[in-house]
């Protein structure tokens, strides 16, 4: 059962906060999104082009009560890219802001809400579409491909329901957007607090806007999440000295936070009886893997935690035999009903069922303690081998990242490329560098960069370095 048709039971509940202080409840969310999604003639494909806003969630929801298979992306699309995918994918229709444009595509406009509109397109294609195909998401991975990970109904239930066990959601919660909706780890706060039944605080705003500040403090949020390029924010702006009492509980995904941030944040929300979780996961996890319970935030530094609630984890070996020793590295391994049915690279691809069977090798390199706790410690794509030596450039990128210094590590065999955001830091990184990975300076490149490519979710895009 798709929880979104079981939200008339919230009927007078808050449902959303708009950014002009607009409290929407339930019923009249349901009653617009109902209405937008009864323009929809059938179980199709719709693309829906995403705001942090009234209109672009209410789309969003009609759409999941409507049965059809919703493709998400962000408003600041690439045109090209967006066309590419509407291709690619041929959807029967698209909801979109007014001012987007579509060109070379014929669409028609069927119905408008505020300032977003429901296309449909003038020239179908028949295909099929499985019965347990709910959504379709870009991954970190394939910015710039057609390649999107198609989410099930069960994959989208058994995460809210696993979410809202481990953090505690109710419907006095009150989140407010740090992140697209498009964007798997956005989406999953706002599915886990509409299957409690709590209130959206809706902005486009960034942290870095006052705006955003405002809203979070006269709307009395109680929670938001963020990537790691939020919590490099978040310390930039003096967190630790703001007066935010209605928080209750951060959470941290997207990324490996460094070490020294999470740190400085785990002391800071004790101070101030902020409850902080540390997660883990991927899109083609529907979000959430695993989570550190927020009271080993400071003993457990580093660590991504514990198998959220019904799902498995354990290490394989490079032969794929299970590893039965703490300490030992080996690839991260994951089972539960959150797993993805897999990928699609067109339409036809829309109509395969579930290809990975509840288990996800995730391609990151992990270990755990004795106390059945994970690290990551790599990407299994992201060693290169330096004279013999195996290097993790992940651990390379946050060695220079405690130093101060945003940066990016790419390369090949023997040849190690830093990309640094400081020009006069070049030679001392290079040192430092060198010296701690006991690597011949010959062998390490620090160039200079403007600043690192990064995606809307904050992670570097190593395909766009020079």
């Amino acid at each position: 059962v798709n929880f979104y048709n079981e939200l008339d039971k919230f009927s007078d509940k808050t449902a959303l906060i708009t950014e002009n202080s607009l409290a929407i409840d339930y019923k009249n969310l349901l009653a617009v999104a109902d209405q937008i999604a009864g323009h929809v003639e059938d179980r199709c494909l719709v693309f829906v082009v995403c705001q942090n806003s009234f209109e672009s969630i209410a789309g969003y929801v009609g759409f999941q009560r409507a049965g059809v298979a919703i493709a998400l992306v962000h408003s600041n699309i690439d045109d090209d890219f967006f066309l590419a995918l509407l291709e690619t994918y041929r959807p029967k229709y698209v909801y979109m802001p007014k001012e987007g444009q579509i060109d070379g595509i014929a669409f028609e406009s069927v119905f408008s809400f505020e300032n977003y509109v429901l296309l449909k397109s003038l020239k179908t294609v028949e295909y099929v579409l499985h019965r347990d195909l709910n959504l379709l998401l870009t991954t970190s991975g394939s910015t710039g491909s057609p390649k999107l990970v198609r989410q099930s109904y069960k994959n989208v239930d058994s995460q809210v329901v696993a979410l809202a066990e481990y953090l505690e959601i109710t419907s006095d919660n009150r989140p407010i957007t740090t992140m697209p909706m498009s964007f798997t780890y956005g989406l999953s706060i706002i599915n886990s607090h509409f299957f409690k039944g709590a209130s959206l605080i809706l902005t486009d705003a960034s942290l870095v806007d006052p705006r955003f500040w405002s809203m979070l403090k006269e709307n009395e949020a109680t929670t938001f999440g963020g990537v790691p390029f939020i919590y490099e924010i978040l310390k930039k702006l003096r967190f630790g000295r703001m007066k935010l009492p209605s928080l209750k509980y951060i959470t941290q995904a997207g990324g490996k936070l460094n070490n020294k941030l999470m740190v400085e944040f785990a002391q800071i929300c004790e101070e101030k009886s902020i409850d902080f979780y540390v997660m883990y996961g991927q899109t083609e996890a529907t979000a959430r893997i695993s989570y550190l319970p927020c009271e080993y935030a400071q003993t457990k530094v580093g660590s991504v935690g514990i198998p959220i609630p019904g799902g498995k984890m354990w290490l394989e070996d490079s032969e794929g035999n299970q590893i039965d020793s703490a300490g030992v590295a080996g690839e991260l391994v994951y089972q539960g009903d959150n797993v993805t049915l897999g990928y699609a690279e067109d339409y036809l691809d829309l109509a395969k069922g579930d290809e990975n069977n509840g288990l996800l090798r995730t391609g990151d390199i992990a270990k755990y303690d004795d106390d059945g706790f994970f690290t990551i410690v790599g990407r299994a794509k992201r060693f290169l081998k330096m004279y013999g030596n195996r290097i993790n450039l992940d651990e390379i990128e946050q060695l220079v990242t405690e130093q101060g210094y945003d940066c990016a590590c790419s390369g090949e065999d023997n040849e190690l490329v830093i990309y640094l955001t400081k020009s006069k830091e070049i030679e001392n990184i290079k040192s430092y560098i060198s010296t701690k990975m006991k690597i011949h300076p010959s062998g390490v490149d620090v160039k200079y960069i403007k600043k690192v490519p990064r995606s809307e979710s904050g992670k570097i895009l190593y395909s766009e370095l020079a």
